[in-house]
């Protein structure tokens, strides 16, 4: 069992296809390359419009461009926020704030173990 602390709040929906939510990253190194490039390779897979905000900076980045992502030097306890906006919001928000649940796989393809 993960032990590990998680800041979660629930995602919020509205009606026009707005969609948020908020998590920390628990992620050893953080959103290094690789994590950096499954994310956006996720959020480019839907029609909507993806933006993260990282630990309540005010500035919302695109969460498509791995360049943006890899640029905020998202690092373990870091807190993101994730919005899309438009075609399948809420199935972006959920597919994306999963991933960051599952520490984007990296444990997975590496055949490591908790």
């Amino acid at each position: 069992m993960d032990n590990r602390s998680r800041r979660e709040t629930p995602e919020a929906v509205d009606t026009h296809g707005y969609c948020q939510a908020e998590i920390e990253v628990t992620h050893g190194f953080g959103l290094h390359a690789r994590p950096s490039v499954i994310f956006t390779r996720l959020a480019k897979s839907f029609p909507c419009t993806v933006e993260i905000e990282v630990n309540d900076s005010h500035v919302w980045l695109n969460g498509k461009s791995i360049v943006k992502i890899m640029g905020a030097r998202i690092r373990t306890g870091s807190i993101l926020k994730i919005r899309a906006r438009g075609l399948r919001a809420a199935e972006a928000i959920h597919a994306l704030k999963a991933l960051v649940e599952r520490d984007f796989d990296e444990e997975k393809k590496h055949g490591r173990s908790a």
